[in-house]
C-alpha cells in the first residue's frame, strides 16, 4: 500500500506516524511545501523569544527519525492532484503515486486589503522564514505595529512584548480575540495589555503603510492618526491551503469537505487539520478549526480510516482556545456564545482580571469562556465534552458560577457504579 500526506506540519507528521505504526510494509511520504525540516508553527513565539533555536521548533528532534521510521519526506510543493491516475504532482513536474492521499496543507494568512501591505518591513508571522525577519527587525526599543489582535495575534503579541519593542495593536473589532472573548472579556484583555505598556486600538483598521524619509514605516489608521514604525506584522487571520486540492476538483468550502471519517469527495482522498472542514462537536456542522489539538486528532482518525476502511466515525471536536496574553490567561469551550433557548451565568471582576460565563442548555454545559481562572480549563472542557447532565448543579452554578469544580466533581461521583 503507499500513502501519500501532503502537508509537513503536526497533522501531516502525525497522520504519517500513525500509518507507519498501523501498517508495517506501507511505503509512507510526506510532501512538504517549505525548505526545513517539518516543524511547529506553535513554537515560532518562543524562538522569537529566544527561548529555544530553530532546532526547537521541529517536530521531531532527531534528524534521524523519519529514517527510523521509514517515512520518506520530500521538500516540494504540490501543485495538483491527479485523480484519475491517483498521483500528485508537484510544481516541479515530479509525479508521487498514492493508494490513499491525505491532504494536511494547512492555512497561510490572509492577505487585507492595505494599501503598502507588500512593502519592505511588512511581515506576517506564520513561518521559519517570517520568524527570522522578525527576529531581525524587532530590536529591544523599535517600534512595531501588530495587525489583527485575534488569537493568533495574540500569541505574536507575546513574544513582542518579551522582546521589549514599542507595541502598537490595531484590530478592526471592538475587542480583543473577538471569536473566543465576549465584550466584557475581550475588553478586561485590552486593558490588561495597556497596563503592560502596549497601546490597544480598537475599533480601528490600517487604511495605508507608506515607506518614509528615515527607512522606517507610517501605517495610517482609520481614527485618523498614525504610527511610525520599524516593523508591521499582519496578524490579520488564516484561509485554507486548499486552491490546488479544489482545482482538482474536490469539493470544498471554507476548507475541504469532508464526511464522518473524513473522507473528501474522493474515495481515496482525505483530509486533516487547519485545510479540513470537519465536524464540530457541539454544533454538529463542519467547520474549519484551526487549532493544533484538532489537527492531530484529524490525522488519528484519517490515518486509521486509510488504513482500516471505514471503521470510525469522528464526533467532532470540541471548539478549544487557551491562550496567554502577557501573563493573562483566557479561555473558550464550545458554544461559548450560547444557543438559542439557553441560559447563562457570569462573574465579572474586572480590578482582578477574574472572568467566568457558563452557558447551559437545559441543565448540560454547551460552552464557557473564563479569564484568569485556569484552574477550570480542564473541567469546563469535560463538562462540555461528557455532555453531562448537571441536575441540580446547573441551578447552583446559575447563582454562582464559581462552584463549578464542586458541580464537576459531583456529577463525576453520581456516575461511579457501585460495585
Amino acid at each position: 500500500m503507499i500513502y501519500l500526506v501532503v502537508g509537513a506540519g503536526p497533522a501531516g507528521v502525525v497522520a504519517a506516524e500513525h500509518l507507519r505504526k498501523l501498517d508495517p510494509l506501507a511505503n509512507i511520504t510526506i510532501v512538504g511545501s517549505e525548505p526545513e525540516p517539518p516543524y511547529s508553527r506553535m513554537a515560532i513565539p518562543y524562538f522569537l523569544t529566544d527561548k529555544i533555536d530553530e532546532r526547537g521548533t521541529y517536530l521531531r528532534k532527531t534528524a534521524e527519525h523519519y529514517q527510523s521510521l521509514d517515512i520518506n519526506v520530500v521538500n516540494k510543493r504540490v501543485d495538483s492532484i491527479d485523480t484519475d491516475l491517483n498521483r500528485v504532482i508537484t510544481e516541479d513536474g515530479e509525479a508521487f503515486r498514492y493508494d490513499k492521499l491525505l491532504l494536511a496543507t494547512g492555512a497561510s494568512p490572509s492577505v487585507p486589503p492595505v494599501p503598502g501591505i507588500d512593502l519592505p518591513g511588512v511581515h506576517n508571522c506564520w513561518t521559519l522564514k517570517d520568524a527570522r525577519e522578525i527576529v531581525r527587525l524587532a530590536a529591544p526599543g523599535a517600534s512595531v505595529v501588530l495587525m489583527g489582535a485575534g488569537f493568533i495575534g495574540c500569541i505574536i503579541l507575546e513574544s513582542l512584548a518579551l522582546r521589549d519593542v514599542s507595541l502598537t495593536v490595531v484590530e478592526m473589532e471592538n475587542r480583543m480575540v473577538p471569536r473566543m472573548m465576549n465584550d466584557i472579556s475581550g475588553n478586561m484583555i485590552k486593558r490588561w495589555c495597556e497596563e503592560k505598556g502596549v497601546a490597544v486600538n480598537t475599533s480601528t483598521r490600517a487604511e495605508s503603510i507608506e515607506q518614509i524619509n528615515d527607512g522606517k514605516l507610517r501605517v495610517n489608521l482609520s481614527n485618523g492618526s498614525a504610527v511610525d514604525a520599524d516593523l508591521v506584522i499582519s496578524a490579520t487571520g488564516v484561509k485554507s491551503n486548499m486552491q490546488f486540492a479544489v482545482d482538482s476538483g474536490l469539493k470544498a468550502d471554507q476548507g475541504i469537505l469532508v464526511n464522518e471519517y473524513l473522507q473528501t469527495s474522493n474515495e481515496d482522498i482525505y483530509a486533516a487539520g487547519d485545510v479540513c472542514q470537519g465536524k464540530d462537536f457541539s454544533t454538529g456542522e463542519y467547520s474549519v478549526q484551526a487549532i493544533q489539538p484538532t489537527a492531530v486528532e484529524h490525522a488519528k482518525f484519517a490515518a486509521g480510516n486509510m488504513v482500516r476502511g471505514h471503521r470510525s466515525e469522528h464526533a467532532g471536536n470540541v471548539n478549544m482556545n487557551v491562550l496567554d496574553t502577557i501573563g493573562l490567561v483566557s479561555a473558550s469551550f464550545g458554544s461559548w456564545m450560547g444557543v438559542e433557548g439557553g441560559e447563562s451565568a457570569e462573574l465579572v471582576n474586572e480590578k482582578e482580571y477574574k472572568y467566568l460565563n457558563l452557558q447551559f442548555k437545559d441543565d448540560v454545559l454547551v460552552g464557557a469562556s473564563s479569564l484568569g481562572l485556569t484552574q477550570h480549563v480542564g473541567v469546563l472542557r469535560g463538562l462540555i465534552q461528557s455532555q453531562t447532565r448537571l441536575g441540580v448543579w446547573k441551578d447552583r452554578l446559575m447563582k454562582d458560577p464559581m462552584k463549578i469544580m464542586e458541580a464537576y466533581l459531583s456529577s463525576a461521583q453520581s456516575q461511579v457504579t457501585p460495585a
